[in-house]
C-alpha cells in the first residue's frame, strides 16, 4: 500500500473540509475519533461475524444492481467500502497527531501469524481488543503510551481486513483512492 501517497490525499481532503466548513482552529481530533469508531460499527455490521442470532452471517462483499448487471459502475463491495471509510478516518488521526510513520512500520511477522493462526478470541475479540487500543490511544495521558496504541489499533485493523476477510494491499488502497475522489465530489456538491 502506498501510504505516503494516502497521506497526501488524506490531508488535502481534510485541509479542504476545514477549510470550506470554516473550521480553522478548532479541535477536530475528538469528532475524528467519534467518526473512526461509528465507522467500525459500519464495517462490523456489513462483517456480520457477531450475529450469533441471524442465520445470515456472511459479509456483505458484493451487490449488484437490481437488473443483476455487473459492470464496474454497479458493483459494490459494502465490506471493503465501510473498511475504507474507517482507514480515512486512521489517516486522519495519524496526521493530526503526527504519528504517520508508525502506520508505515507494519510488523509482517504479525500479519503471519494471523493469517497461520487467526486471532485470539475470534474476530469479535480481535474487534474489541482493537477499539480498546484505538480509545487508549486518545484517552492515555503519556504521549508514547498514545502512539503505540494507535500503532497497535491500526495493525489490528490491518490484519483484521487481511487474514479476517481476505482484502489485499491492492484492493484497500484502490478503494481508498476511489472513495477519496468521492469524498472530494460530495465536498464539492455541499455535502
Amino acid at each position: 500500500m502506498k501510504l505516503e501517497k494516502m497521506f497526501e490525499m488524506q490531508k488535502a481532503l481534510d485541509e479542504r473540509i476545514i477549510k470550506e466548513k470554516g473550521l480553522e482552529g478548532q479541535d477536530l481530533l475528538p469528532n475524528t475519533y467519534v467518526a473512526l469508531t461509528t465507522e467500525l460499527g459500519e464495517f462490523a455490521n456489513e462483517g456480520r461475524w457477531f450475529k450469533h442470532w441471524s442465520n445470515d452471517r456472511e459479509p456483505r462483499t458484493c451487490v449488484i444492481n437490481k437488473k443483476g448487471e455487473t459492470a464496474k459502475e454497479y458493483y459494490k463491495n459494502p465490506l471493503l467500502e465501510e473498511y475504507v471509510d474507517c482507514l480515512h478516518f486512521f489517516l486522519s488521526i495519524a496526521i493530526t497527531r503526527g504519528w504517520q510513520v508508525e502506520l508505515l512500520q507494519l510488523p509482517e511477522e504479525a500479519f503471519a501469524d494471523f493469517m497461520k493462526n487467526g486471532f485470539e478470541g475470534g474476530l469479535s475479540g480481535a474487534f474489541l481488543e482493537m477499539q480498546w487500543y484505538l480509545m487508549n490511544s486518545q484517552m492515555y495521558k503519556s504521549e508514547e503510551t498514545k502512539k503505540e496504541n494507535f500503532r497497535l489499533a491500526w495493525c489490528l485493523f490491518l490484519a483484521f481486513g487481511v487474514a479476517g476477510f481476505g482484502l489485499n494491499f491492492e484492493q484497500i488502497e484502490a478503494a481508498y483512492m476511489d472513495k477519496n475522489a468521492v469524498n472530494h465530489q460530495r465536498q464539492q456538491e455541499g455535502y
